[in-house]
Order: structure tokens, then C-alpha cells, then sequence
């Protein structure tokens, strides 16, 4: 009997070895990053002496006048964030109604993987159909108001497309784990389905749709080539309004210069990574500090994520 039980013990320990070690893996990075941007960022504070306050506060980011105001890039993330999560949340939440409520083989065979398929195309793909739709559209509707046709709601509007495959599939899967006894019972009361849809189902997938919203949010608060190519990328000053050319927080870390030699017929792109900030300078220093705000940020939706999710998990019993 020992002799057959030894080969599971060791299957046992092989298993254990390596799902913890994918384990440390993970942790290992996560660490590794967490304390690579903190290191890189703080040093703006605390070693080239940028102020806290100003740096937050600040209305101008103009690095080459020793000017470090990120706040423009704040207002703007959270600007460009919030209205296409306000898109995106409507038509999101009426597909996965209609997936999972009105016509569910028809919602799963064919609609939803045509949802899904919005996630494979790239961010430039988008953010070209921005340049050339969106701003044209802008220029069209709002006429010289609109400038170029850069600014703050043009980002927010594809945004909020690139943000619709995941907050659309979250959806569905938080209603369609709303158990039918639910249904059931209120159907039994003489609730028509839409009623059952609004007081039953929505309220007890309220958690889950929650965390579909602030995972969207956090998506969209990240997101850099797409937005940058349709918002304008002005970052020195504060914007005026949903028309005005702006930035995000990851405007100063990527920008793209593209020089077209006419007389050639060849066009020459170059990407700069951190601005051509040299390592190690008060500039580099301010980028990894806006790298440190940025994950600060994130990690503060992922906090509010698991606060849902328990919330719900209790309020369920």
C-alpha cells in the first residue's frame, strides 16, 4: 500500500513545487516593478527636491523651464476616462441585456463573438480611424470651435470603442450568473421580463457590474498610443474645454515625431521614448514620477474592485 501511495505523494509535491513557484514568479515581478517605478519616481521628490504640492498643483508642464505641473495630464486622464466610461456604459449594459435576457443564441452564436473581436484590433488601427473619422467629424459638427478636431472628447469617443469589448463581455457574464430562480420567483409574482430585468437581475448583478465599469475605467486610464493620436498632445497647459487639445498622464513618456520629405516621397518616423530625457537628469526622474502616480492610481481601482467584489460576495451570504 505504501509502495502504490508513493508515487501520488511525489505527483503531490511536484504539483505543489510548481504552482508555487509560478507563484513567487508572479510575486517576484509585480515586487520587482512596484519597487523599480517607486525607486525612480521618488527620487523627483527627494533627490532633485521637486515639490509635492507643485508637482500635483502644477498647471504647466514645461520640462525645459524647469516646470514639472502635472495636473493638465491628471484633469485630462480623468477627464477622458469618465466620459467614455459615460459611452461606453449604455450600450454596453443594453448588448448584454439583450444577450443574455432577449435572444441569448442569438447573443452567444453571433453577437458576442463579433463584440470580441473589437479587442484584436490594435491601438494605432483605432487611433487612425480617429485621426480621420473622429476629428473630421469634430471639424464638421463644431466648425472652427473644434480647431483641428483634437481634443478631449474625440479621445473619450474612441476610447470609449476600444473599452466596449470588455466592459460589453463582463457584463454578460454578471447577468448570466444571476441564478433563474431569481427569474423565476419574480415571473411567479407577475413581473413582465423587463421588470424582472430592472428590479431583479440588474440589482443582483449590481456587484459584478460594478467591476465590469471600474475595470473598463482602468483600461481606459492606461490606454496611450490610440488617445495620443486624436486629443492633440498639448501638455503645457491646462485644457479649456471638451474641444480643447490636450494630454494624458502618458503623453510626456511617448511621442511621435513624423517627418515627411516631400521632395523624396519617403517619410521618416522616429518614436522618442521619455521625451529625450537623458537618464538620470530631474526630467527623467519627473517621468518615472508620473509612472509612480499613474500605477498609484491603478492600483487604487484594483483596491475598489476587491472592495465590490467582497461587498457582494457578503451582501449574497
Amino acid at each position: 500500500m505504501a509502495k502504490q501511495m508513493l508515487p501520488k505523494r511525489r505527483l503531490e509535491n511536484v504539483g505543489l513545487g510548481l504552482t508555487g513557484a509560478c507563484v513567487a514568479l508572479v510575486a517576484l515581478i509585480v515586487v520587482t516593478l512596484i519597487v523599480m517605478v517607486a525607486g525612480q519616481g521618488l527620487s523627483a521628490l527627494f533627490v532633485d527636491g521637486i515639490d509635492f504640492g507643485a508637482f500635483i498643483t502644477g498647471t504647466s508642464w514645461v520640462p525645459s523651464d524647469g516646470k514639472y505641473g502635472a495636473l493638465p495630464l491628471i484633469v485630462t486622464s480623468f477627464g477622458v476616462m469618465v466620459l467614455s466610461t459615460l459611452f461606453t456604459l449604455p450600450v454596453a449594459l443594453g448588448s448584454a441585456i439583450f444577450v443574455v435576457e432577449v435572444r441569448p443564441a442569438f447573443g452567444r452564436k453571433v453577437f458576442q463573438p463579433l463584440v470580441e473581436l473589437l479587442v484584436g484590433i490594435p491601438s494605432v488601427v483605432y487611433g487612425l480611424i480617429g485621426l480621420t473619422v473622429v476629428n473630421s467629424a469634430m471639424r464638421a459638427i463644431f466648425g472652427d470651435a473644434a480647431g483641428t478636431g483634437a481634443g478631449i472628447l474625440s479621445g473619450a469617443i474612441v476610447l470609449a470603442v476600444m473599452i466596449l469589448p470588455t466592459v460589453t463581455t463582463l457584463s454578460i457574464d454578471a447577468l448570466a450568473a444571476v441564478p433563474n430562480q431569481y427569474r423565476e420567483g419574480s415571473y411567479a409574482l407577475g413581473c413582465t421580463r423587463w421588470q424582472t430585468v430592472w428590479h431583479v437581475v440588474l440589482k443582483s448583478a449590481l456587484p459584478s457590474l460594478m467591476t465590469a465599469v471600474i475595470l473598463g475605467m482602468t483600461r481606459a486610464f492606461g490606454e496611450t498610443l490610440a488617445v495620443q493620436m486624436v486629443i492633440g498632445g498639448v501638455e503645457k497647459v491646462m485644457p479649456a474645454g471638451l474641444l480643447s487639445p490636450a494630454a494624458t498622464l502618458t503623453r510626456p513618456w511617448i511621442r511621435i515625431k513624423a517627418t515627411i520629405a516631400a521632395s523624396r516621397n519617403r517619410t521618416n518616423a522616429t518614436m522618442t521614448v521619455f521625451a529625450n530625457a537623458t537618464t538620470g537628469s530631474v526630467q527623467y526622474h519627473a517621468l518615472w514620477a508620473l509612472g509612480l502616480l499613474l500605477m498609484g492610481m491603478s492600483l487604487l481601482f484594483i483596491l475598489v474592485i476587491h472592495l465590490i467584489g467582497s461587498k457582494g460576495a457578503k451582501n449574497r451570504g
